[in-house]
């Protein structure tokens, strides 16, 4: 996590236990760009890391603490056009990890890019499961857009444009913060992340029952609070989702698609074939992820 080194870089020696169903604490080693790109290539050697110069016409903000919770101090990194003459749509988003590791940094190259293209762009920082458990996590990332809306202004944002955007474990808490009315999100982009922890497809994890501080049979509440398809509804807004080809982190995806044809809400996805997980930390796919993502925006929302 980005608010202490301690909280990002897991210990593999760590192995505490949750007194509320027992559940060990994952073997979780760190989550970054570059550790992924190593592990991917090994059997991808065809792959190469993603390595894109900052673009000339924005600017970064970097660690802005947007809240401060029991001493702990939440911080996102902000990418923005340079050119304030007019509003931009505003990206919120959120890297996975599992709920336990990952950082705002791994979303650097993709916010810049974004940024780049017009969008004001807040990769956001949340405590993971080792800080806090569900719903922290959650909360956070709501507490960053409403931030992000209270500084408009500084942005140049247009505050009522807000997509929101995750991958992985990022890609289930952002859906989740989407689908939920109050947080007024104009479009949802899920980069295979599962979007229901009860579903028939879904498969016991021992992240998911250490984040929400339980396994399925002894904390059922959470597991369905958490999932972003029991809150599907008329007022769900577009949502495109990427995924690689392990059906495991599909899970709900049709069941989600067919809900939101069946309300006329627009959605699609994009299978990148002969993909793993994590397939968007490297080349050729960021740069097939960031094109479907452009081409969805372009057509979804205002500029």
């Amino acid at each position: 996590m980005i608010l202490k080194q301690r909280h990002t870089y897991i210990s593999i020696f760590f192995m505490g236990t949750m007194a509320f169903g027992q559940v060990s604490r994952p073997n979780a080693t760190p989550y970054t760009n570059e550790i992924t790109f190593e592990k991917l290539k090994k059997k991808y050697p065809f792959i190469s890391p993603v390595d894109r110069p900052v673009p000339q016409n924005i600017v970064i903000d970097k660690n802005v603490e947007y809240a401060n919770v029991d001493g702990v101090s939440l911080q996102a990194d902000l990418y923005y056009p340079s050119d304030p003459s007019k509003k931009y749509p505003g990206i919120a988003m959120v890297h996975g990890g599992g709920w336990t590791s990952g950082s705002k940094e791994n979303e650097k190259f993709m916010a810049m890019e974004l940024a780049s293209k017009g969008f004001v762009v807040m990769a956001i920082g949340y405590r993971l499961a080792d800080v806090a458990k569900y719903p922290a996590g959650i909360e956070d990332i709501e507490t960053g857009i409403q931030w992000l809306k209270k500084n408009h202004k500084k942005y140049s944002l247009d505050k009522k444009n807000i997509v929101i955007y995750g991958e992985s474990a990022g890609a289930q808490i952002a859906t989740l913060v989407g689908v939920k009315p109050k947080n007024k999100i104009r479009a949802i982009i899920n980069v295979d992340g599962i979007v229901s922890f009860i579903h028939p497809e879904s498969e016991e994890s021992t992240y998911a029952a250490y984040w929400l501080n339980g396994d399925k049979n002894t904390n059922l509440k959470n597991w369905t609070e958490a999932s972003p398809l029991e809150y599907v509804d008329k007022r769900t807004p577009p949502t495109l989702f990427i995924n690689s080809s392990q059906p495991r982190f599909h899970a709900g995806r049709d069941d989600m698609m067919k809900k939101l044809k069946s309300l006329n809400i627009y959605t699609e996805f994009h299978e990148i074939k002969d993909t793993p997980h994590s397939f968007w930390s490297a080349e050729p796919w960021f740069t097939e992820t960031l094109n479907y993502m452009l081409d969805f925006l372009n057509k979804r929302i205002k500029k």
